[in-house]
């Protein structure tokens, strides 16, 4: 079931990169992609949605808005809920968990919301509800409007299959693909991280260029709801990818166990044979044969990892080598703390916009190719 008017369609954007994925949005193909609080909202149909999902290297999870009522007190939201079309969207034989948020409205206990459209979907429907389910319908609740949304996801879009083994304080993989994507990366040149830890940025950098879709390896819960058309999905998902890469992606770390993690983790996703990753200490890096590329790290930020004070000498040192080596490559370095990232020595661009990453506010420092 794929027809029908287009609904509204929301990217759960990690805070602080809303920008970037909308930007990214409408690079593949969703036009009129518009930030909001929170997110990107665009307009679509249901395969968009699960095009959003394959495709989108950015959002955290895909929404969709099914409907909407105002409601004044719980009883009216019993009433309305009862009359709502769940079998459009909904099967009686897959479970559904509901959670609710209520703002400024008069029905404010969320919880009390959530039992109540979860007992309508369950004695009008039919359908199980469990909190466990994949299946969630979200409502909002706000100025007295219900809204009403399906998690399509499922699982948060960054858990794509390939990342099993992992180092300490790991970056998701959607982060890495925006940060990325800041950096102006566009897949056709080589990428260096110096501190690659399980090799996230790597890996992303190596798919982006091979023309990888991000979800292709895992299940969403959209395959659950009436209006999952396995034909077309199937269809769409094994659409070829795009040009073959050419560049090499790179990953060093002075961790023997980081480079097995990465090793691994790459072949996994079916990029092994784009990138090589070696045990090495930041002093000793050096530039790989060709043309200049990105260098890009997330180096420990001491909040996070230990004390602070012993992490100036290694951003030191990773600016004297980046300085001595690497001319002509961009730089692009995450970090929570300023006074760290001046500590490379590197001619930094104004930092970007605060990220919420592990609870820290954390930034993006980038550089013009290098003297």
């Amino acid at each position: 079931m794929t027809a029908g008017p287009p609904f509204e369609i929301f990217l759960v954007a990690i805070p602080g990169l809303e920008e970037a994925l909308c930007t990214e949005a409408r690079a593949k193909g969703f036009q009129d992609a518009a930030v909001t609080t929170g997110g990107v909202r665009l307009k679509g149909r249901w395969p968009d949605v699960w095009r959003a999902n394959l495709e989108l290297r950015g959002a955290s999870r895909v929404l969709a808005r099914i409907g909407s009522f105002r409601a004044l007190h719980l009883a009216q939201l019993d009433k309305r809920a009862r009359v709502f079309p769940w079998r459009e969207t909904l099967r009686p034989d897959v479970p559904v968990a509901v959670e609710a948020t209520c703002k400024r409205s008069r029905i404010y206990h969320s919880g009390a919301a959530a039992q109540r459209i979860a007992t309508a979907i369950r004695e009008e429907l039919g359908a199980p509800v469990s909190a466990e389910a994949d299946v969630v319908i979200k409502a909002r609740i706000e100025d007295d409007l219900v809204t009403l949304s399906v998690d399509t996801s499922g699982g948060l879009l960054h858990k794509r299959g390939h990342k099993q083994a992992m180092a300490k304080a790991p970056m998701r993989e959607t982060m890495a693909a925006l940060f990325l994507a800041s950096c102006n990366f566009n897949g056709r040149e080589p990428v260096l991280d110096p501190m690659c830890g399980s090799g996230t940025f790597v890996i992303e950098a190596a798919e982006i260029a091979a023309g990888l879709k991000p979800g292709r390896d895992r299940d969403f819960a959209f395959e659950e709801l009436a209006t999952f058309d396995p034909a077309r999905w199937e269809m769409l998902r094994k659409t070829a990818a795009g040009t073959e890469a050419r560049p090499w992606f790179y990953g060093s770390d002075r961790d023997a166990g980081a480079i097995t993690a990465a090793r691994a983790n790459a072949a996994r996703a079916g990029v092994d044979h784009l990138t090589h990753f070696a045990q090495a200490a930041v002093s000793d890096i050096a530039p790989p044969e060709g043309s200049p590329g990105l260098v890009v790290c997330n180096p420990p930020y001491g909040a996070r990892i230990g004390e602070k004070k012993p992490l100036f000498g290694l951003y030191g040192a990773l600016g004297k080598a980046l300085l001595a080596r690497f001319s002509g490559w961009r730089v692009g370095l995450i970090t929570s703390d300023e006074s760290l990232a001046r500590a490379t020595g590197l001619p930094f661009l104004p930092k970007g916009k605060p990220v919420l990453h592990g609870g820290l506010r954390v930034y993006l420092f980038a550089t013009r190719p290098l003297p």
